[in-house]
């Protein structure tokens, strides 16, 4: 804690970072934000993850939040642009910290499973200090928010807006995929990587292909993965399936 202290001294004076966030549009009500296809580095300020949102009739439901404060505060403006309606909701799809770090930006309901809340909570601030020692000083002003609510039932109802979620698990212990049944978009987070090779840190790789096999069984209009550009097909999902038995087997 005193060195997360240290940090905020060292980085309170220094400019912003400029993520130049433009959302992409899905929809008439969903978008994403495409983090770059690289490893966290200063020049892109840990911008390497998707972040999606959805445009309700009364709210905005945002799914992920980003590597850091200023991340957030960004994604936060850049809605603004497009609609005046609160971000009501987020949910953190798991506990990896280019998903859950701009959580600070927001004063939103966040949703989580139990197992991914407990290693926000437990381990956040080391996720912070590690992405500081990496990235620098776009980590400025970055603080932990830990989700508040327990993410459990399969039907998840915001404001009358009903997103299915599917629990998972292989990338993490707990991995959640939302598919949005009005626009047939699923949100599989990082359990597909496109065009990137899956990151394997704390992943169980047979259940991790099993997870895939259940959303290959997804008729989707669009995949829009953790990493990656959204697609409409489901060679991403073939090749994740093809590399981690690569893996398995060597």
């Amino acid at each position: 804690m005193k060195y997360l202290i240290l940090i905020f001294l060292v980085f309170s004076s220094l400019k912003a970072f400029d993520y130049k966030l433009k959302p992409i549009k899905l929809n008439e009500n969903s978008y994403y934000f495409y983090g770059k296809e690289e490893y966290f580095s200063p020049s892109n300020g840990a911008d390497i993850a998707n972040v999606s949102f959805i445009i309700t009739q009364n709210s905005v439901i945002l799914i992920d939040t980003g590597s850091s404060f200023e991340y957030g505060l960004q994604v936060k403006k850049a809605i603004e642009k497009i609609t005046a309606k609160p971000i009501k909701y987020i949910i953190n799809t798991h506990h990896h910290p280019d998903h859950f770090l701009g959580n600070s930006a927001f004063e939103s309901d966040i949703f989580a499973t139990s197992y991914t809340k407990n290693e926000i909570t437990q381990n956040g601030d080391l996720y912070i200090v590690n992405l500081v020692n990496i990235v620098q000083s776009a980590m400025k002003d970055t603080k932990l928010k830990a989700p508040n609510k327990d993410l459990n039932s399969k039907i998840l109802d915001l404001d009358g807006y009903k997103l299915e979620v599917l629990y998972l698990d292989g990338h993490t212990k707990s991995d959640v995929a939302i598919f949005d049944s009005q626009t047939k978009i699923l949100y599989s987070a990082d359990l597909v990587f496109h065009k990137r090779t899956p990151a394997t840190a704390h992943a169980d790789i047979k259940k991790w292909i099993k997870s895939l096999e259940e959303l290959q069984k997804i008729d989707y209009k669009f995949l829009v993965s953790g990493h990656g550009i959204e697609t409409t097909s489901k060679e991403p999902i073939k090749e994740n399936i093809s590399y981690l038995r690569f893996l398995d087997e060597t």
